[in-house]
């Protein structure tokens, strides 16, 4: 188990983080059909065993990394927070997905788990630029990385493909020596 680590406030994490496992599909899948209101039409998580299994395997840890948001008391999944298209060399630097289970929208439990993961990347993965491209209607996960220090950089026209729909989408991004304390 990875260890934890604490948010940037003093007051104590109500959430950790951790890489999923096999063993959490059948709760996993239970939360994202639970969530697909709350989901739709922003991300397409894993619905299927087949599908959870796939993104198991896709996060290898070198080019994708995946981490579960769990309630501290409870080890209920409160959400899911993606490192994608990891870049090492000069550039350092991962995109970031993001979403939180219906159950937990709303509760700040994901400013508590995107802070935990960020500090992991800049400290322990030694990137230098997290990245987050959001539809500008998805005014939840804007206000997310607005909490969370991320800068607003540009927009993108019809930059990643949802579905069966290219989406505009806003270029926001945190560089380690802001996102540290």
């Amino acid at each position: 188990m990875m260890k934890e680590m604490n948010d940037r406030t003093t007051d104590p994490p109500r959430v950790l983080i951790r890489r999923p496992e096999p063993e959490d599909a059948s709760s996993f899948l239970v939360l994202m059909q639970e969530s697909r209101s709350l989901h739709a039409p922003w991300v397409s998580p894993p619905l299927t065993e087949e599908d959870f299994a796939r993104y198991l395997a896709s996060r290898d840890g070198i080019r994708q990394d995946g981490f579960l948001v769990c309630c501290r008391q409870t080890g209920a999944i409160a959400g899911v927070i993606n490192l994608n298209e990891i870049v090492r060399g000069c550039f350092q630097s991962a995109y970031l997905g993001y979403y939180a289970t219906a159950p937990f929208a709303g509760k700040g439990l994901m400013r508590e788990g995107l802070d935990q993961v960020v500090r992991h990347a800049f400290g322990e993965m030694g990137l230098h630029r997290l990245e987050a491209n959001i539809q500008p209607e998805n005014q939840a996960s804007l206000a997310l990385v607005r909490r969370c220090g991320f800068r607003r950089e540009g927009y993108s026209p019809r930059y990643l493909r949802i579905g069966e729909k290219w989406c505009d989408h806003e270029r926001w991004a945190l560089l380690a020596e802001s996102g540290l304390d």
